[in-house]
């Protein structure tokens, strides 16, 4: 079988073509943040008060990671970080107003992308896709 049409190869192309649609829509509305970052915080809105190592769980993201992705969400000042009353040993996490206002931006901005990353389709394949999608996620996450 030739590399090019690997499903391993298609999906990193796919991913680099997500990945660089996202930041030109970003970049277009002037909101800075990135994909990782949109993740984080869209999990914290869900969450309100939630500890790092959840958010990580929710991102499918590493704890090593999200605490790099939360320290520079803390600068930018999108979310606060507090000791949690109940385990002194967590951080809790809830949106700033600043988080708020640039999450509802992103979540228009990634509108924007999702209709673009699945332009060649029609409604029912990208349906398709997108089960299918889950169901390798699904498969790999056993």
């Amino acid at each position: 079988m030739e590399f090019h049409v690997m499903v391993g190869h298609l999906f990193r192309r796919t991913h680099q073509v997500a990945t660089a649609v996202f930041f030109e829509e970003m970049n277009r509305q002037e909101v800075d943040i990135t994909p990782f970052q949109y993740a984080a915080l869209a999990a914290i809105q869900l969450n309100p008060g939630a500890d790092q190592a959840s958010v990580a769980a929710w991102t499918a993201c590493d704890r090593a990671t999200i605490g790099g992705v939360v320290d520079r969400l803390v600068e930018k000042g999108y979310v606060s970080r507090k000791v949690s009353e109940k385990d002194r040993r967590a951080r809790v996490l809830n949106l700033t107003e600043s988080g708020k206002t640039v999450l509802e931006q992103a979540h228009q901005v990634t509108e924007r992308t999702q209709q673009r990353l699945t332009e060649g389709l029609d409604p029912g394949e990208t349906e398709i896709l997108t089960r299918l999608m889950l169901k390798v996620l699904d498969t790999r996450a056993r």
